[in-house]
Protein backbone atom coordinates (compact mmCIF):
# COMPACT_ATOMS: atom_id res chain seq x y z
CA UNK A 1 0.00 0.00 0.00
CA UNK A 2 2.66 1.90 -1.30
CA UNK A 3 0.02 5.69 -1.36
CA UNK A 4 -0.35 5.54 2.63
CA UNK A 5 3.73 5.71 2.67
CA UNK A 6 5.66 9.23 2.91
CA UNK A 7 4.86 11.18 -0.32
CA UNK A 8 8.18 12.60 -2.04
CA UNK A 9 6.85 16.17 -3.39
CA UNK A 10 8.88 18.28 -5.37
CA UNK A 11 11.08 20.92 -3.41
CA UNK A 12 8.92 23.56 -2.97
CA UNK A 13 8.65 26.52 -0.28
CA UNK A 14 6.67 26.10 2.84
CA UNK A 15 2.56 25.97 2.84
CA UNK A 16 1.07 29.04 3.35
CA UNK A 17 -1.97 30.03 5.17
CA UNK A 18 -3.14 33.13 5.43
CA UNK A 19 0.04 35.18 4.74
CA UNK A 20 2.23 33.01 6.60
CA UNK A 21 4.67 30.52 6.76
CA UNK A 22 4.09 27.13 8.12
CA UNK A 23 7.42 26.12 9.18
CA UNK A 24 6.07 24.56 12.67
CA UNK A 25 4.13 21.22 12.93
CA UNK A 26 1.60 23.32 15.19
CA UNK A 27 1.19 25.95 12.40
CA UNK A 28 1.21 23.32 9.63
CA UNK A 29 -1.78 21.66 11.80
CA UNK A 30 -3.55 24.51 11.92
CA UNK A 31 -3.92 24.98 8.43
CA UNK A 32 -4.61 21.64 7.72
CA UNK A 33 -7.52 21.40 10.51
CA UNK A 34 -8.98 24.77 9.44
CA UNK A 35 -9.22 24.18 6.12
CA UNK A 36 -10.61 20.74 6.37
CA UNK A 37 -13.10 22.29 9.28
CA UNK A 38 -14.00 25.11 7.80
CA UNK A 39 -17.84 25.54 8.49
CA UNK A 40 -17.53 24.04 11.81
CA UNK A 41 -17.23 27.82 13.70
CA UNK A 42 -19.90 29.41 11.79
CA UNK A 43 -23.03 30.50 12.92
CA UNK A 44 -25.81 28.57 11.22
CA UNK A 45 -29.79 30.05 10.86
CA UNK A 46 -32.06 27.13 11.63
CA UNK A 47 -34.73 28.79 9.82
CA UNK A 48 -34.23 27.84 6.93
CA UNK A 49 -35.18 24.14 7.67
CA UNK A 50 -38.82 25.62 7.53
CA UNK A 51 -38.62 25.28 4.24
CA UNK A 52 -38.82 21.16 4.55
CA UNK A 53 -42.07 20.03 5.44
CA UNK A 54 -42.13 17.22 8.11
CA UNK A 55 -43.23 13.71 7.11
CA UNK A 56 -44.88 11.22 9.41
CA UNK A 57 -43.32 9.58 11.86
CA UNK A 58 -42.12 6.38 10.80
CA UNK A 59 -40.87 3.04 13.51
CA UNK A 60 -37.16 2.29 13.15
CA UNK A 61 -36.99 -1.63 12.83
CA UNK A 62 -33.91 -3.53 13.92
CA UNK A 63 -31.35 -4.70 11.50
CA UNK A 64 -31.37 -8.10 9.91
CA UNK A 65 -29.10 -10.99 8.87
CA UNK A 66 -29.22 -10.25 5.45
CA UNK A 67 -28.74 -6.86 5.55
CA UNK A 68 -25.29 -7.31 6.84
CA UNK A 69 -24.55 -9.66 4.70
CA UNK A 70 -25.86 -7.36 1.64
CA UNK A 71 -23.23 -4.84 3.24
CA UNK A 72 -20.21 -6.71 3.04
CA UNK A 73 -20.67 -8.39 -0.11
CA UNK A 74 -20.35 -5.33 -1.11
CA UNK A 75 -16.62 -4.20 0.66
CA UNK A 76 -13.48 -3.81 -1.30
CA UNK A 77 -10.97 -6.40 -0.01
CA UNK A 78 -8.02 -4.04 -0.96
CA UNK A 79 -9.40 -1.29 1.02
CA UNK A 80 -6.98 -0.36 3.69
CA UNK A 81 -8.12 -0.74 7.13
CA UNK A 82 -8.06 1.30 9.96
CA UNK A 83 -6.31 1.19 13.22
CA UNK A 84 -7.97 -2.04 13.91
CA UNK A 85 -6.02 -3.47 11.66
CA UNK A 86 -9.14 -5.69 10.39
CA UNK A 87 -9.22 -5.79 6.76
CA UNK A 88 -12.72 -7.49 4.71
CA UNK A 89 -11.03 -10.46 4.15
CA UNK A 90 -11.20 -10.80 7.98
CA UNK A 91 -14.39 -9.75 8.40
CA UNK A 92 -16.19 -12.14 5.80
CA UNK A 93 -14.44 -15.06 7.49
CA UNK A 94 -15.33 -14.09 10.81
CA UNK A 95 -19.58 -13.59 10.18
CA UNK A 96 -18.83 -17.74 8.54
CA UNK A 97 -19.45 -18.21 12.10
CA UNK A 98 -23.36 -17.34 12.29
CA UNK A 99 -23.20 -16.50 15.98
CA UNK A 100 -20.15 -13.72 15.39
CA UNK A 101 -23.27 -12.36 12.78
CA UNK A 102 -25.84 -12.37 15.67
CA UNK A 103 -23.53 -10.60 17.70
CA UNK A 104 -22.11 -7.79 15.40
CA UNK A 105 -26.13 -7.39 14.76
CA UNK A 106 -26.35 -7.23 18.16
CA UNK A 107 -23.93 -4.32 18.75
CA UNK A 108 -25.25 -2.57 15.70
CA UNK A 109 -28.60 -2.67 17.12
CA UNK A 110 -27.82 -1.31 20.48
CA UNK A 111 -25.64 1.40 19.32
CA UNK A 112 -29.17 2.91 18.02
CA UNK A 113 -31.51 1.86 20.76
CA UNK A 114 -28.74 3.07 23.23
CA UNK A 115 -27.95 6.70 21.24
CA UNK A 116 -24.55 5.55 21.80
CA UNK A 117 -21.61 5.62 19.30
CA UNK A 118 -18.05 3.95 20.96
CA UNK A 119 -15.28 6.24 20.94
CA UNK A 120 -13.12 2.82 19.84
CA UNK A 121 -15.38 3.53 16.15
CA UNK A 122 -14.85 7.58 16.58
CA UNK A 123 -10.65 7.01 16.35
CA UNK A 124 -9.22 7.40 12.67
CA UNK A 125 -6.31 7.85 11.30
CA UNK A 126 -5.89 10.74 8.73
CA UNK A 127 -3.49 10.93 5.93
CA UNK A 128 -2.99 14.39 4.24
CA UNK A 129 -1.86 13.40 0.53
CA UNK A 130 -1.24 16.13 -2.04
CA UNK A 131 -3.70 16.51 -5.02
CA UNK A 132 -2.12 15.00 -8.54
CA UNK A 133 -0.92 17.19 -11.10
CA UNK A 134 -0.29 20.33 -9.41
CA UNK A 135 2.27 22.88 -10.48
CA UNK A 136 2.85 23.62 -7.12
CA UNK A 137 1.73 22.55 -3.71
CA UNK A 138 2.51 25.57 -1.17
CA UNK A 139 -1.60 26.01 -0.15
CA UNK A 140 -3.91 23.89 2.40
CA UNK A 141 -6.38 23.43 -0.38
CA UNK A 142 -4.26 21.77 -2.91
CA UNK A 143 -4.15 18.62 0.02
CA UNK A 144 -6.79 16.38 0.98
CA UNK A 145 -7.20 14.45 3.70
CA UNK A 146 -8.23 10.39 3.27
CA UNK A 147 -9.48 8.88 6.90
CA UNK A 148 -9.14 5.34 7.39
CA UNK A 149 -12.11 3.88 10.02
CA UNK A 150 -12.10 0.93 12.02
CA UNK A 151 -13.23 -1.84 9.98
CA UNK A 152 -15.99 -2.95 11.99
CA UNK A 153 -17.57 0.40 12.60
CA UNK A 154 -17.10 1.18 9.04
CA UNK A 155 -19.46 -1.71 8.59
CA UNK A 156 -21.92 -0.52 10.93
CA UNK A 157 -21.76 2.69 9.15
CA UNK A 158 -22.83 0.98 6.03
CA UNK A 159 -25.95 -0.64 7.58
CA UNK A 160 -26.99 2.23 9.41
CA UNK A 161 -26.89 3.83 6.07
CA UNK A 162 -28.92 1.08 4.10
CA UNK A 163 -31.33 1.61 6.56
CA UNK A 164 -31.43 5.39 5.99
CA UNK A 165 -31.93 5.23 3.01
CA UNK A 166 -34.95 3.20 3.49
CA UNK A 167 -36.25 5.20 5.07
CA UNK A 168 -35.95 8.57 3.46
CA UNK A 169 -36.94 7.59 0.41
CA UNK A 170 -40.01 5.33 0.86
CA UNK A 171 -41.24 8.54 2.98
CA UNK A 172 -40.19 11.25 -0.11
CA UNK A 173 -38.12 13.42 2.17
CA UNK A 174 -35.09 12.91 -0.14
CA UNK A 175 -35.77 15.17 -2.67
CA UNK A 176 -36.71 13.89 -6.43
CA UNK A 177 -34.11 16.32 -8.12
CA UNK A 178 -31.69 13.96 -6.39
CA UNK A 179 -30.58 10.42 -8.27
CA UNK A 180 -27.29 9.82 -8.13
CA UNK A 181 -26.43 7.34 -4.83
CA UNK A 182 -29.20 6.10 -4.67
CA UNK A 183 -30.76 2.17 -5.56
CA UNK A 184 -32.47 2.34 -8.55
CA UNK A 185 -31.20 5.44 -9.55
CA UNK A 186 -27.99 6.67 -10.39
CA UNK A 187 -26.30 9.70 -12.27
CA UNK A 188 -26.99 8.08 -15.74
CA UNK A 189 -30.48 8.97 -15.20
CA UNK A 190 -29.45 12.95 -14.26
CA UNK A 191 -28.00 12.43 -17.54
CA UNK A 192 -30.63 11.48 -19.08
CA UNK A 193 -32.73 14.46 -17.86
CA UNK A 194 -30.43 16.58 -18.83
CA UNK A 195 -30.39 15.24 -22.55
CA UNK A 196 -34.16 15.47 -22.58
CA UNK A 197 -34.74 18.80 -21.27
CA UNK A 198 -31.90 19.69 -23.70
CA UNK A 199 -33.69 18.27 -26.78
CA UNK A 200 -36.52 20.06 -25.86
CA UNK A 201 -35.55 23.44 -25.54
CA UNK A 202 -33.80 22.82 -28.89
CA UNK A 203 -37.43 21.74 -30.44
CA UNK A 204 -38.42 25.13 -29.37
CA UNK A 205 -35.22 26.78 -30.92
CA UNK A 206 -33.96 28.16 -27.34
CA UNK A 207 -30.42 27.84 -27.40
CA UNK A 208 -29.60 25.64 -24.42
CA UNK A 209 -26.37 25.39 -22.25
CA UNK A 210 -25.24 24.30 -18.92
CA UNK A 211 -23.24 25.66 -15.96
CA UNK A 212 -21.29 23.08 -13.79
CA UNK A 213 -19.48 24.31 -10.41
CA UNK A 214 -17.62 22.25 -7.49
CA UNK A 215 -18.44 22.79 -3.97
CA UNK A 216 -14.86 22.97 -2.82
CA UNK A 217 -14.34 20.76 0.70
CA UNK A 218 -17.97 19.58 0.55
CA UNK A 219 -17.71 16.19 2.99
CA UNK A 220 -15.36 18.02 5.38
CA UNK A 221 -16.72 21.04 5.65
CA UNK A 222 -20.64 19.66 6.52
CA UNK A 223 -21.67 21.80 9.88
CA UNK A 224 -22.40 19.44 12.63
CA UNK A 225 -25.50 21.32 14.12
CA UNK A 226 -27.44 21.45 11.39
CA UNK A 227 -27.89 17.53 10.83
CA UNK A 228 -29.83 16.40 13.48
CA UNK A 229 -31.80 18.94 12.50
CA UNK A 230 -32.25 17.72 8.86
CA UNK A 231 -33.35 14.06 10.55
CA UNK A 232 -36.18 16.00 12.29
CA UNK A 233 -37.67 16.89 9.70
CA UNK A 234 -37.56 13.14 8.19
CA UNK A 235 -39.64 12.46 11.39
CA UNK A 236 -37.32 9.36 12.48
CA UNK A 237 -37.58 7.69 15.44
CA UNK A 238 -36.30 9.71 18.19
CA UNK A 239 -33.32 7.23 19.38
CA UNK A 240 -31.88 7.69 15.40
CA UNK A 241 -31.59 11.62 15.92
CA UNK A 242 -29.79 10.78 19.43
CA UNK A 243 -27.67 8.34 18.47
CA UNK A 244 -26.44 10.74 15.33
CA UNK A 245 -26.17 13.32 18.14
CA UNK A 246 -23.59 11.61 19.96
CA UNK A 247 -22.21 9.79 16.18
CA UNK A 248 -20.67 13.86 16.16
CA UNK A 249 -19.67 14.54 19.59
CA UNK A 250 -15.39 14.19 19.48
CA UNK A 251 -15.55 13.71 15.70
CA UNK A 252 -13.30 16.50 14.40
CA UNK A 253 -13.59 15.68 10.87
CA UNK A 254 -17.00 14.47 10.19
CA UNK A 255 -17.04 11.22 7.78
CA UNK A 256 -20.18 10.83 5.89
CA UNK A 257 -20.94 8.61 3.98
CA UNK A 258 -23.39 9.24 0.25
CA UNK A 259 -26.74 9.57 1.92
CA UNK A 260 -26.03 11.80 4.60
CA UNK A 261 -24.86 13.82 1.81
CA UNK A 262 -27.81 13.65 0.40
CA UNK A 263 -29.50 14.17 3.22
CA UNK A 264 -27.52 17.73 3.64
CA UNK A 265 -28.47 18.58 -0.71
CA UNK A 266 -31.99 17.98 0.54
CA UNK A 267 -31.78 21.44 2.56
CA UNK A 268 -30.30 22.79 -0.26
CA UNK A 269 -33.01 21.90 -3.39
CA UNK A 270 -35.87 22.78 -0.94
CA UNK A 271 -34.44 26.17 -1.03
CA UNK A 272 -34.47 26.32 -4.54
CA UNK A 273 -38.13 26.36 -5.69
CA UNK A 274 -36.84 27.08 -9.59
CA UNK A 275 -37.10 24.18 -12.13
CA UNK A 276 -33.78 25.89 -13.83
CA UNK A 277 -32.39 25.30 -10.75
CA UNK A 278 -32.91 21.63 -9.70
CA UNK A 279 -31.72 21.09 -13.05
CA UNK A 280 -28.76 22.69 -12.53
CA UNK A 281 -28.45 20.64 -9.54
CA UNK A 282 -28.95 17.35 -11.20
CA UNK A 283 -25.92 18.38 -13.45
CA UNK A 284 -23.63 19.12 -10.32
CA UNK A 285 -24.64 15.23 -8.67
CA UNK A 286 -24.08 14.07 -12.41
CA UNK A 287 -20.66 15.61 -12.68
CA UNK A 288 -19.35 14.59 -8.96
CA UNK A 289 -20.22 10.77 -9.42
CA UNK A 290 -18.47 10.49 -12.94
CA UNK A 291 -15.55 13.25 -12.98
CA UNK A 292 -12.48 12.30 -10.79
Amino acid sequence: MNWVKKCRLPAIKAIQYEGYLCIKLEDLWIALYNSFNSTQIREIDIHVLDEIPNKSMRSWNPFSKQELINAIEKCNNLSVPGLDKLTWNHIKSIIRNKDYIFKLIDITNTCIDLGYWPSHFKTSTMIIIPKSNKSVYNSPKLYQPIVLLNTIGKLIEKIIGEHLQFHTTSNSFIHYSQLGGLKQRSAMNAGVILTHIICLGWVKNLIMSTLAFDIAQFFSSLNHQLFPLILDKASLDQKVTIFFKNYLVGKKLVIVGVILFLLYLTLILALVKDLHYHLFFLLFIFLLYFIP
